[in-house]
C-alpha cells in the first residue's frame, strides 16, 4: 500500500497560538515521526510525504531556511531511527537548489538505509510534478514506444526515486484545503483522496487509522463496474 501526505497546516497551528510560523513547523515534525512509526507498525509499504514544493521557495526566506533547518535536524536524528526499524529513507525532487551540506546529507541517509527492506520513506523537497513530467517527456521525446512502464521509470530517475514509485492507493492532506498541489499527479491518476480539516501537527495515530478504516470501506473500481453491478447486469 502506498500512502502519500500533503502535510499542511502547519503556520495556522502556530498562529492560532499567536506563535511564529517556525513553532508550527517544529510541532508539524513530531508529527512526522510519530506517523512514520505509525504507518511502519500497519505495514505501510511506502509512505510519501511532501515537505517542500518548488512553489514554497516564494516563502520569506527566514522561513525556507527553518524548514531545511529541520530536515538537516531530521536526517541526523532519525536515520538511525529509520535503520533500526528497516526503514528506507528516499529523498525525492530538485536536487540541484539545495546545498551541498543538505545533498550530502540526504546521499548518507540513503546509503545508510539501502538494504532496509520495511517500508519505503519517500520525503519530498523542492518537488513539483509539473517539472519532473515535463522533464520525463523531454528526455523520452526521441524514443518511440514509450509505455507506461517506461515512462514510469524515467520519471523515477528524474525524481532522484530509488525504485519506479508504485500508484499511490490513499492520498491524505490535512489543513482544510481540497486540492492536489502539484504533488504525485502521475502516481495519483487513481488515489482515493481523503482531505481533512485537521492541522498537520494535530494529526495523530487515531486519526491515521481512521482514514486507512474508510479507505478500507471504499470501492475501488479502477474503470471497472463493481461485483453488485455485474451480478445485476448478468441477470438483466
Amino acid at each position: 500500500m502506498h500512502i502519500a501526505i500533503i502535510m499542511d497546516g502547519n503556520g495556522r497551528w502556530a498562529s492560532r497560538r499567536r506563535l511564529p510560523r517556525s513553532a508550527g513547523h517544529r510541532a508539524g515534525a513530531k508529527t512526522v515521526n510519530a506517523i512514520v512509526e505509525a504507518a511502519a507498525r500497519r505495514g505501510v509499504d511506502t509512505l510519501s510525504l511532501y515537505a517542500f514544493s518548488a512553489a514554497n521557495w516564494q516563502r520569506p526566506k527566514a522561513e525556507v531556511s527553518a524548514l531545511f533547518a529541520l530536515l538537516r535536524r531530521y536526517l541526523l536524528s532519525q536515520t538511525q531511527r529509520c535503520l533500526e526499524q528497516s526503514i528506507r529513507i528516499n529523498v525525492i525532487g530538485r536536487r540541484d537548489r539545495l546545498s551541498p551540506t543538505l545533498r550530502d546529507l540526504i546521499e548518507q541517509s540513503e546509503v545508510v538505509t539501502a538494504q532496509c527492506t520495511g517500508m519505503l520513506l519517500r520525503i519530498a523537497v523542492d518537488y513539483s510534478a509539473q517539472h519532473s513530467l515535463m522533464t520525463a517527456c523531454r528526455r523520452l521525446q526521441a524514443h518511440e514506444d514509450v509505455d507506461r512502464a517506461r515512462f514510469g521509470t524515467e520519471l523515477a530517475a528524474v525524481d532522484h526515486s530509488v525504485i519506479a514509485a508504485p500508484d499511490v492507493d490513499l492520498l491524505i492532506r490535512t489543513g482544510g484545503e481540497q486540492r492536489l498541489s502539484d504533488f504525485l499527479l502521475w502516481e495519483c491518476a487513481y488515489a482515493e483522496l481523503s482531505f481533512l480539516a485537521t492541522l498537520w501537527p494535530d494529526f495523530d495515530d487515531k486519526a491515521f487509522d481512521q482514514c486507512l478504516q474508510d479507505f478500507a470501506s471504499r470501492d475501488r473500481r479502477f474503470g471497472r463496474i463493481s461485483s453488485g453491478d455485474a451480478k445485476q447486469l448478468s441477470h438483466g
